[in-house]
């Protein structure tokens, strides 16, 4: 008996489907109408299931006149749909929180439950510690992270000139949500901090909220054992900007993926701004649902870089700055030089720096800089960097290092040269105008025609080939 009943139920809903697929655009189908599961039909009356309040308010605020039609279409004049709302609890040995709501604009007054819309009433805050009462929202920022103490460089210059743009519209640019991805240790949530606090400075009244993907989870594990999942969810949808670091931590949790995308519409459809950081670009996450996914590509996913040279020496600078400390420009060059990769090893190395210059009441200089990073910096392999080349070849030849970025054409002087650029390009990663800017200024083809030079000499020359040897020798022997 009931087997037809559920086959007509579900044949209902498939018409109804039809129609409304006709009638709303593609995304707007795969969000609102594809998670809807049609559980019962009784005396014209279908009811179908709906994963969250805010799903049925949606529903009822933007699509109740299209639903009327279509129900009305497929059951008669009599027929009206009612909705279900479906809350699983953490555990399972209870039964689903079920909440039975009728449609058509119709919301019922229910006694047993309550949907407050205002943080000050009775939505329990995830961020406040049992017995406290706080009103308002903490953003949970780093007031010491600002868009002034971020270096920009080519490493990163797109995703820093974006979050400018979201900190002065925020929601209201084609950067939403805004997604930020790359390696450890490379400033992404220093920079999505920044945005945030930026937006406080621009916007007092926007509510901003700095989460990890890490602790979202566990505040919705909470919310579940403790039977408050629409608190939590209502609480995060009165957030007008939403940072979640590292959401490659959502990876193969289901429950907590289903919530973030309810939490993710809402806040999108609102006109809220959403930013997001990853340790990889959204096509490369694992274990994540295809409609998560695919909501993380609406906007701007950018990524941050490797900084180079440059960049690298203006965070050593910034950080001398904040902290009020001088370091001799040689010291400076050579951590930058030798760290390569992480800008939280880059700041760390001057920290060990100054520590031990400090306890050891020495001046520091390359190779007390050398000691430290052996001792305090891990994971770091020693570079060789274009000064110590430098210093290396002209202590070779006898030669006064400013002669190398002199204009004089004198053979040995320009031999010298040639060579310290052949050791510049094979043994550092500093592009050919880098490297030419540390000889007096030379552009890219000079440094290449020194290479070119070096090689073919060392194929004809014996004794030319023996100064390059011993070179080589020196500057394996200088960085062990």
């Amino acid at each position: 008996m009931n087997e037809p009943m559920e086959r007509t139920m579900e044949m209902v809903w498939s018409n109804c489907l039809s129609i409304i697929r006709d009638n709303v655009n593609p995304q707007s189908f795969k969000t609102w109408f594809e998670p809807i599961k049609p559980v019962r039909l009784k005396d014209n009356v279908l009811t179908i299931q709906v994963p969250s309040q805010f799903f049925y308010e949606w529903l009822e605020e933007h699509y109740v006149n299209l639903l009327h039609k279509t129900i009305r279409r497929e059951l008669g004049a009599e027929g009206r749909l009612e909705y279900s709302i479906v809350m699983e609890h953490a555990t399972a040995d209870k039964a689903p929180y079920t909440i039975n709501m009728p449609g058509n604009g119709m919301k019922a007054k229910n006694p047993d439950l309550t949907v407050p819309m205002n943080i000050g009433s009775s939505i329990k805050n995830p961020f406040i510690i049992p017995g406290l009462k706080k009103i308002n929202i903490d953003s949970q920022l780093n007031p010491r992270y600002s868009f002034e103490n971020f270096v920009e460089g080519d490493s990163n210059r797109l995703a820093r000139s974006a979050g400018m743009a979201v900190a002065s519209k925020p929601g209201g640019t084609s950067f939403n949500p805004l997604m930020i991805y790359g390696a450890v240790g490379l400033g992404k949530s220093h920079l999505v901090q920044a945005i945030g606090n930026q937006v406080k400075l621009n916007f007092p009244n926007k509510t901003v909220l700095y989460v990890t993907a890490e602790k979202f989870t566990q505040q919705f594990i909470d919310s579940l054992r403790n039977n408050s999942a629409n608190d939590f969810v209502n609480f995060y949808q009165l957030i007008d900007v939403l940072v979640i670091d590292d959401v490659h931590n959502f990876a193969n949790k289901e429950k907590t993926q289903d919530v973030f995308f309810h939490i993710f519409n809402h806040l999108h459809q609102t006109g809220k701004q959403l930013i997001l950081t990853s340790d990889r670009a959204p096509k490369d996450l694992k274990g994540m649902e295809e409609r998560l996914l695919s909501r993380f590509k609406w906007g701007l996913s950018t990524d941050l870089q490797v900084p180079d040279f440059e960049t690298r020496v203006a965070i050593l600078e910034m950080k001398m700055y904040a902290d009020g400390i001088e370091l001799p420009r040689e010291v400076v060059e050579f951590i930058a030089h030798n760290i390569t990769t992480n800008i939280r090893e880059l700041e760390g190395a001057i920290t060990s720096l100054l520590a031990y210059t400090t306890l050891n009441n020495k001046q520091p200089d390359i190779e007390l800089a050398k000691v430290v990073m052996r001792n305090f910096v891990r994971n770091v392999s020693l570079e060789i960097s274009i000064e110590s080349i430098q210093n290396l070849v002209c202590e070779y030849f006898d030669l006064p290092v400013d002669l190398l970025k002199a204009k004089t054409r004198k053979r040995e002087i320009v031999q010298a040269r040639q060579i310290s650029m052949y050791f510049a390009k094979k043994l550092t990663k500093n592009s050919l105008k880098t490297i030419g800017e540390y000889f007096g200024g030379r552009d890219h083809s000079t440094v290449i025609h020194s290479c070119q030079t070096v090689e073919d000499l060392m194929e004809t020359d014996r004794k030319f080939k023996g100064f390059v040897e011993d070179i080589q020798k020196k500057i394996k022997i200088s960085t062990v």
